[in-house]
């Protein structure tokens, strides 16, 4: 599975991620993902382009992924 692009809609509790491969396939499907569950997801996947769907209520969420991205280095 080499999964290449994936979508997250962030919301305030609970997101859904929706990933594909590089056929257009898709390869992760996971239409709830509990906040403490989010970060060991992204952090799992392989190098890949992430595009985000947010809400209001969401802007925490947004601010630790790019924490979560600078201690990656």
């Amino acid at each position: 599975m080499n999964i290449i692009t994936v979508g997250i809609d962030l919301a305030k509790n609970v997101f859904a991620a929706h990933g594909v491969d590089d056929n257009g396939t898709p390869a992760l499907v996971k239409p709830k993902v509990a906040r403490a569950d989010l970060l060991p997801l992204i952090a799992q996947l392989p190098p890949c382009t992430i595009g985000m769907s947010i809400k209001g209520g969401s802007i925490g969420v947004i601010f630790g992924l790019f924490h979560f991205a600078d201690t990656l280095g």
